[in-house]
């Protein structure tokens, strides 16, 4: 499936681009998601304001999820009519030809809410930061879970189940995850899984947004990463604005592959030498490479403040969005 998809995109790209489209909102259908996760996701996924009027009430709501209010409304670029109501993205400007194509799926998924539930989903409600106290309360009461106990979240891969954990899929700037609420300190039997931090249940979108970074903080060597255990870099990487990346972020992000890896060794390693017999090289070609790095960082990753800016930079990196992240829309 996998190849067909590459090909596809290879081929007819605005075909396969239609067809991620269909598979983020089936996702999401197929999950129970409510009008606020809808609008979200597509909001996420067109980059703009995404509007809804349904039973003379309009939600708006922007690409960083929150809802938008106020009388500023934009032009619309695609609209559609869903029973006695509508539904349209804002865009100033020429549209993409995906607009039309996100519109048509989420009029579809809009137009099905009645017949599939009478209310929004509960977990999605609960961990939503847009809503009330009081909403998100009302939610977690219907999950059976008190508002004043102590739950986290975990964040998995979309395609991924836990059966003893209720879930539902949510749109993040990274693709739609899996949220799974945990009330009795399980450990995650899927990898990759980001843990949020033990709170209060009616804080529960503070602990989703931690899941969140933490899921973005795993690799292969660290394939379960816990939010607790950032300490106080949490506070660093809860406040990154991926769309205002630090300098030094944006300078790590432009490293080759190669170059990249040869940093992070020279950053952990006790000598330039040790580097060197780790990565298989001989040492004064390393020493020409470390040379080269402080000249394109503006700092030596190997002194103590270049390893503290090195370390916080490459954990904020990770925190930036990539074209890859449309593969979590599935």
């Amino acid at each position: 499936m996998k190849e067909f998809a590459l090909e596809l995109s290879r081929r007819d790209p605005l075909m396969s681009e239609y067809l991620r489209i269909v598979s983020y909102f089936d996702a999401l259908m197929a999950d129970g998601a409510g009008l606020d996760v809808l609008l979200r996701g597509a909001a996420i996924l067109s980059g703009t304001v995404v509007g809804a009027e349904r039973r003379s009430t309009t939600v708006r709501i922007d690409p960083d999820g929150h809802h938008v209010v106020g009388d500023d409304e934009g032009p619309r670029s695609a609209a559609a009519e869903v029973g006695d109501g509508s539904v349209w993205l804002e865009r100033r400007g020429d549209p993409p030809a995906t607009d039309d194509m996100i519109i048509d799926r989420l009029a579809v998924a809009v137009g099905l809410l009645d017949t599939r539930f009478s209310s929004p989903h509960a977990l999605s409600t609960a961990i939503d930061s847009a809503q009330s106290s009081s909403v998100r309360s009302t939610a977690l009461i219907r999950l059976g879970v008190d508002p004043s106990v102590r739950i986290r979240l975990i964040a998995t891969d979309a395609g991924t189940t836990s059966p003893e954990a209720r879930s539902t899929l949510v749109p993040t700037r990274y693709g739609i995850l899996r949220a799974n609420l945990d009330t009795r300190r399980q450990v995650p039997t899927v990898q990759p899984a980001g843990i949020g931090r033990w709170m209060r249940a009616d804080h529960a979108p503070e602990s989703w947004e931690e899941a969140v970074i933490a899921y973005r903080l795993t690799n292969s060597y660290a394939p379960i990463v816990d939010a607790t255990d950032f300490g106080a870099m949490l506070t660093l990487v809860k406040n990154f604005d991926p769309d205002a990346p630090h300098p030094d972020v944006v300078a790590l992000a432009r490293l080759d592959d190669k170059s990249a890896q040869i940093l992070g060794v020279l950053a952990a390693s006790g000598s330039v030498r040790a580097a060197a017999a780790e990565l298989r090289i001989h040492h004064s070609t390393l020493q020409v490479k470390h040379d080269q790095l402080i000249r394109e960082l503006g700092y030596d990753p190997r002194s103590v403040p270049g390893r503290m800016r090195y370390i916080a930079a490459e954990a904020l990196r990770r925190l930036l969005p990539t074209a890859s992240d449309s593969s979590n829309d599935r």
